[in-house]
């Protein structure tokens, strides 16, 4: 039975570094000497792939290696669960985590990789005084606990940049690099990414997406209108709009058509009672030459005069003398009522073109909201002017029906006041899907006693919107043929691990030894300790968790077997034995497709034999395609 401490791998979060390494090493095992990467040798094997220009195309930016090297430390943290701020703890998939975002990127890395189909933020503008994250480079969670005010800082001063520093680019992109390079992690194949950014920062954003992304999966940097009217006092070029950048993470995603509105709707009627239905006229002329495309240069038979009619002479037939027969006899070109057009146009059937609308990267207010929406939005469900600019639902709706299915998976690590988590369950209710949502939000103090912390903020507006929703469907909803839709979420907490580390104090060793005969910290409970092995050993924070007492043990069991935890504090060597053939018969009723890892706590047995007995059952009583993994805490 393997003993888990805070510095073995299965404790700690995704060693990317160490997984890039086993990557190349399985792709390229003749450049590794003795353990060591040999680049000469690793050069040689990548041949004129390998870039070797002293002057290169890129983004750099003093910082830049630090902030990579940031994205790839582990996490010494874990995410502490509360359920009494939370909805619907038992059933809800959504979750809601409090704590600096790059930590808590960190931390999703084995449970979530690959697994998120959309992601949107909303990061800081770079504008002065308007973001905080002054990532420390030695130890990323005393920083958060020290900014958020949980620890004593010894006088560091809880506030946002300065006005000359929140200007400096590299700031921005130092903070900016790491949580994207994560973030890429988490996205499925066929994922995508939206970003928010206004004229200030564009330009390195897009260099920086494309460091990170790569320029061949750039798809769009759509243009959203977010003001509806110019500022008079605005002293230069009144600024109306702001971009949203699109990336994909590989060729596989394909984006989808947006719902025709009933505006576009209306432009297909049938006023010769066509029995395919509702058409639209089109143009049966093309901008071409005849000199271009002589052979769509010719004459076609008026059906009420029986005159020759031609092109303009600048312009051509969209289509060739067999295809223009074809469409004749298929009763598909329209003259205008009683025949009166001099030049037919073609008509298209609202059954037979795609089923939505190509998207543009021009997103007018009228279509997707603006600022001043967005702060209405707010306001009717938790007050004026708690939040300065919120995005409008209907915007970030848009980014849903292009980017999402309706089972994916939406992070916003950025969530400000929830907007996102609000889009995701109003289109749920619209369309009847199940997407989930992931918000990642600092506690940034606001000074307000109503709402201590943006997270505050943000947890209270999804509370809201799940109540307003359900008000809504009140007496409406027909549970006979499904269950009702997800309006929940779970809130989790950033914080140390709740395993102490090993940290000796050579003036008493022996207390030292006594202090980590049990390394679990004693203010943390055993809910905590089954979170943080469900993400240190990659499940899903909202995987199904199921409780039974056997031989008078309290045993978890999670995602349908994968993970059964006992953290009773004593198995003695009598109690051994049951224990073991009760939780190999739960497991056999369970039925888990993947491997079992069966944890304990490591103080609890009485002593070596209890331990080494219970462990010997449940190897000797597994069968041979069943692998399982046997650990103490």
């Amino acid at each position: 039975m393997k003993k888990l401490t805070p510095n073995d791998p299965e404790m700690q979060s995704a060693d990317l570094v160490a997984e890039n390494v086993e990557r190349l090493k399985s792709l390229f095992p003749e450049a590794f000497t003795e353990g060591r990467i040999d680049f000469e040798v690793l050069k040689g094997l990548l041949g004129g792939h390998v870039d070797e220009r002293e002057e290169k195309y890129g983004l750099d930016w003093h910082g830049k290696r630090q902030a990579r090297r940031l994205a790839l430390t582990p996490s010494t943290g874990t995410l502490r669960p509360c359920p009494e701020e939370s909805v619907d703890w038992d059933t809800t998939q959504n979750l809601m985590i409090e704590g600096d975002n790059l930590e808590v990127l960190k931390l999703l890395q084995k449970s979530y990789a690959n697994k998120v189909k959309l992601i949107y933020i909303d990061p800081p503008y770079n504008t002065g005084k308007d973001f905080v994250y002054p990532d420390d480079y030695r130890d990323n969670i005393r920083n958060y606990l020290e900014l958020t005010g949980q620890v004593d800082g010894e006088g560091r001063r809880i506030s946002s940049n300065t006005e000359a520093s929140g200007r400096f680019h590299t700031d921005w992109l130092n903070m900016m690099y790491p949580r994207l390079r994560l973030a890429r992690n988490l996205l499925r194949d066929d994922g995508v990414i939206f970003v928010s950014i206004d004229d200030n920062e564009i330009c390195d954003l897009r260099a920086l997406m494309d460091d990170i992304f790569g320029c061949e999966n750039f798809i769009a940097n759509i243009v959203w209108q977010k003001k509806y009217a110019v500022s008079n006092d605005d002293p230069g070029i009144a600024p109306m709009h702001d971009h949203i950048l699109v990336y994909q993470r590989s060729e596989k995603f394909e984006r989808n058509l947006l719902p025709r509105t009933d505006k576009q709707k209306s432009r297909y009627t049938n006023t010769d009672n066509d029995p395919r239905g509702n058409w639209s006229s089109d143009n049966y002329i093309s901008n071409k030459s005849r000199f271009e495309r002589p052979t769509l240069w010719y004459a076609i038979t008026h059906p009420k005069t029986g005159e020759d009619v031609w092109p303009e002479e600048s312009a051509v037939w969209r289509y060739s003398r067999e295809k223009h027969a074809q469409i004749e006899r298929e009763n598909r070109l329209y003259w205008g009522p009683d025949l009166s057009y001099k030049r037919p146009r073609l008509k298209r059937f609202l059954s037979e073109v795609q089923d939505g609308v190509v998207p543009p990267t021009w997103w007018t207010f009228q279509e997707v909201g603006h600022n001043d929406e967005g702060q209405k939005e707010t306001a009717e469900l938790i007050g004026p002017k708690i939040f300065n600019t919120p995005k409008p639902v209907r915007l970030l709706r848009r980014m849903l029906e292009l980017g999402c299915d309706k089972n994916g998976i939406i992070l916003d690590f950025f969530a400000g006041s929830g907007t996102t988590a609000h889009a995701v369950l109003d289109l749920n209710k619209q369309d009847g899907g199940n997407r989930r949502f992931i918000l990642v939000q600092l506690p940034e103090p606001t000074g307000q006693k109503e709402y201590p912390t943006i997270a505050d903020i943000c947890k209270e507006r999804v509370r809201r919107v799940i109540k307003k929703l359900d008000a809504e469907d009140a007496g409406k909803l027909d549970l006979s043929d499904g269950a009702k839709q997800d309006r929940g979420f779970r809130v989790f907490k950033l914080d140390t691990s709740n395993l102490k580390p090993w940290d000796p104090n050579p003036e008493n060793l022996n207390r030292t030894l006594l202090d980590q005969s049990d390394h679990i910290l004693p203010d943390r409970s055993e809910q905590d300790l089954l979170f943080e092995l469900l993400l240190k050993l990659g499940q899903e924070l909202t995987a199904p968790l199921t409780t039974r007492i056997l031989a008078g043990k309290t045993v978890h069991a999670i995602g349908s077997g994968v993970l059964i935890v006992c953290l009773d504090r004593e198995i003695t060597r009598d109690q051994a034995e049951p224990l073991a053939l009760e939780m190999l018969a739960w497991r056999r009723e369970l039925a888990p497709t993947d491997a079992t890892t069966f944890v304990f706590r490591d103080a609890a047995f009485v002593d070596d034999v209890a331990k080494t007995n219970l462990a010997a059952i449940l190897e000797q009583n597994l069968p041979a395609s069943a692998l399982a993994r046997i650990r103490s805490l």
